[in-house]
């Protein structure tokens, strides 16, 4: 039964110090107590207010207070620096680049890298416990850094030296000042710095004009997905859910197996329910409620296809006035892939085969729901229920027989070997004791090459949920925190914070991951690992600041692989009672889970990012794009009121608009340098730390000094190829199947259709 529930101008290369599966945080509602707190709040003396001597963060005496003074006066003295630094410029066509490193941009750094720190912390202690840093005060903390950090990208006189310099033949130049100039040109060219006063003003009115239907946007998908929930009862129908999940949705968690249940159309709720859900009609009817929110079917007010469309004009005007073709364009300025073309290009070719292995998979689905007693053809809402079953079924693959085996300390050891064979630094322990949480550990990195006393940077480890303290935005997600990013100006080591919900321990026994939770953490520490052992000694270029978008989550992606090597994969898994690994039989399972259904996920995730280029490219209407992308990129029939794309939260108000395929990029590219591995066996460490190495010093250390395509000619000595992908995901053979069924070749039509 039914029942009704009673942004700001930034720089394109902003801070990006929270990623996972869904990319940027999403700041979700908590109701419950408010703490009030001064506006001005203490007063703090020091470069580092938060920091003690050592240049460690102080998190035992860090209060809202502190947060909340430092970052208002940090702010407020970034925006006068600049204006200093301005007047500093008498002419920018005479500046050298000595003077324009020591006298401009080094001072910028360093008042930057101290705000920096106060923002890193912040963010930390809100995503780390929330008793220290609720969302209300977070959110304006955020906002604060956000302006002033923005505020370096829109000066006119810093702009116009950096250009000159760069411009001067004469300018003695490193390979990190060029990229930290170039990064300051394209972020003035992108804020509107070279448009004439007059559009300066249009531009800057759009802007504003396009934050308010962002807010208004959010607000009205906010609205719609609080307003609709399911109240079940049956104990029966849920028998066969998780019992996280029946946790996690039980309005009293003492009584997760009795009930009531209350189904909400949050994507950790609503996509786990349709899975497990045994009752077709009802299975249903979430699906529709779900894909229909905020579409024309509801409520005036909670509408957003005007909004949505409003939101994609406004964004490609902002796009015209900078001189581009479309905000698609725009968008690919910061992107390895340079181009809308050659996204077409490589989203075609992968789907040229994952099209013919899709409909491989929906007959082979199609033929076993038929067997075990569905009545008529697959629906939308019947893929992944019948999949899940198919899956334990007829691969004998349940993912709660490993959870057994991963052990969060052994686990931990084994990918810490697996980065000490690859990068050859070694992760050591260190007792902190000013820690924000009695669960965190902290970490130092050391350089085998160079020294094993001091550190080339240090992390700290939050790896337990808690229910009432820690944002939960999903159940397999993780964030990497950058609290300082390396700067040799400042003397200032890098500094991260990993913080993730894993299954606490209980009594004795050790937190037990699932391996969601083991994708989780390796993504995570692949992201880490950038910042924590890069070389680069500016932080505007350090770390995974200024690496292009589309490749983002390359090593994230790297480092998730090795979870399918049978040795490495024996190496950190160890059954609780028996003690004994992983038997070889449920790696093969392991495998058949991660193919199964691939060419289905993966055209949608190619469908999505098609549309998410499309609807920022020309002025078609979004529902005539979805009806025809969907005939190209699906096997199953649209259903007439699917509205999924009002809801498309991630390329309106979210990070990705036109930027969507970032993931798909980074996992091809990722399979391509990790099939370079798969010849050397885990037990050949030689062979490993050499290639590892190799892979060390084309793309962790260098930060955003080289381009991304640069990085992989490095390594390869040649351009990314998808075929990586395609291979690992088994879709090569699922489509030879296909055609050797039908004798039809698919890939020939697709590769001819027209985009």
């Amino acid at each position: 039964m039914m029942f009704l529930k009673n942004i700001k101008v930034t720089s394109f290369y902003s801070k990006k110090i929270i990623l996972s599966q869904n990319s940027l945080l999403k700041i979700p509602r908590r109701n419950g107590y408010l703490i009030l707190v001064p506006e001005i709040g203490e007063d703090l003396p020091g470069k580092y207010p938060l920091l003690k001597e050592d240049k460690s963060p102080e998190f035992t005496n860090i209060t809202i207070e502190k947060c909340i003074a430092v970052i208002g006066r940090q702010a407020l003295e970034f925006e006068e620096t600049i204006k200093t630094l301005e007047k500093q410029i008498e002419n920018v066509n005479d500046i050298s680049s000595e003077n324009l490193f020591k006298n401009i941009l080094n001072p910028l750094e360093e008042m930057y890298t101290s705000l920096n720190i106060t923002w890193g912390i912040s963010k930390t202690l809100y995503l780390g416990n929330q008793s220290l840093m609720p969302t209300q005060y977070y959110i304006n903390i955020d906002g604060r850094a956000r302006r002033a950090s923005a505020s370096k990208y829109i000066s006119t006189p810093i702009y116009q030296a950096c250009k000159n310099v760069f411009n001067n033949s004469h300018s003695k130049l490193s390979d990190e000042q060029k990229k930290v100039l170039t990064k300051y040109i394209l972020e003035g060219k992108l804020n509107g710095l070279e448009l004439s006063e007059k559009k300066k003003e249009q531009f800057s009115a759009l802007r504003l004009w396009l934050c308010d239907k962002i807010k208004e946007y959010s607000q009205k998908l906010e609205t719609a997905i609080n307003h609709l929930s399911f109240t079940i009862r049956d104990p029966i129908l849920m028998k066969d859910f998780p019992e996280e999940l029946l946790k996690s949705i039980a309005p009293d968690s003492t009584k997760f197996l009795v009930g009531p249940w209350i189904i909400t159309l949050t994507p950790e709720v609503v996509e786990p329910f349709i899975e497990h859900c045994p009752d077709r009609t009802l299975r249903c009817k979430v699906w529709e409620t779900n894909v229909i929110k905020a579409s024309v079917l509801h409520d005036k007010s909670v509408q957003t296809s005007t909004t949505l469309e409003d939101i994609r004009q406004k964004r490609n005007q902002e796009a015209n006035l900078l001189g581009y073709k479309s905000f698609a364009d725009l968008s690919m300025e910061t992107k390895m892939a340079a181009s809308v073309k050659n996204v077409y290009h490589i989203l075609n070719t992968l789907l040229a085969t994952a099209r013919p292995a899709q409909e491989y998979e929906i007959k082979e689905l199609q033929a076993f729901a038929s067997k075990e007693g569905l009545e008529g053809t697959l629906q939308l809402w019947d893929i992944s229920y019948w999949g899940r079953l198919q899956l334990r079924t007829v691969y004998e693959y349940k993912e709660e027989d490993l959870n057994n085996y991963f052990l969060l300390p052994k686990v931990l050891n084994g990918l810490f070997e697996l980065i000490e064979i690859l990068f050859d630094v070694k992760i050591i322990e260190t007792k902190k004791t000013d820690l924000w949480h009695k669960d965190v550990r902290f970490f130092d990195v050391f350089d085998m090459k160079k020294s094993s006393t001091d550190p080339l940077g240090s992390f700290y480890l939050d790896p337990y949920a808690r229910r009432d303290e820690k944002i939960r935005v999903s159940q397999n997600s993780g964030y990497t925190v950058s609290i300082q990013n390396k700067s040799k100006i400042c003397n200032i080591k890098p500094l991260v914070a990993l913080i993730f919900n894993f299954q606490p321990p209980v009594n004795e026994k050790p937190s037990l991951l699932s391996f969601k939770d083991l994708q989780t953490l390796f993504r995570q520490f692949g992201h880490a690992l950038h910042y924590l052992i890069t070389k680069v000694e500016y932080t505007d270029i350090a770390g995974l600041s200024f690496v292009e978008w589309d490749a983002l989550f390359i090593s994230d992606y790297f480092l998730e692989n090795w979870l399918y090597e049978p040795l490495f994969l024996q190496r950190i898994s160890c059954h609780q009672i028996t003690g004994e690994s992983l038997p070889l039989s449920m790696i093969d399972k392991l495998k058949n889970a991660k193919t199964h259904l691939s060419g289905y996920n993966l055209c949608k995730e190619l469908y999505l990012s098609q549309f998410d280029l499309e609807l920022y490219s020309g002025k078609e209407f979004w529902n005539n794009i979805m009806t025809r992308l969907w005939k190209k990129y699906f096997v199953l029939p649209p259903n007439k009121k699917d509205s999924h794309i009002c809801s498309f939260e991630p390329i309106f108000s979210g990070s990705w608009a036109a930027a969507y395929y970032s993931h798909i990029w980074s996992k091809m590219i990722a399979a391509d340098l990790y099939s370079a591995f798969q010849d050397i066996s885990y037990e050949n460490k030689e062979s490993l730390k050499a290639l590892g190495n190799r892979y060390r010093e084309s793309f962790l250390v260098v930060g955003g000094t080289y381009s991304t395509r640069e990085n992989f000619r490095k390594f390869s000595g040649r351009d990314p190829n998808p075929k990586a992908l395609l291979k690992t995901l088994n879709l090569d053979i699922k489509s030879n199947m296909l055609e050797t069924n039908t004798g039809i070749s698919q890939k020939n039509k697709i590769m001819n259709s027209e985009i």
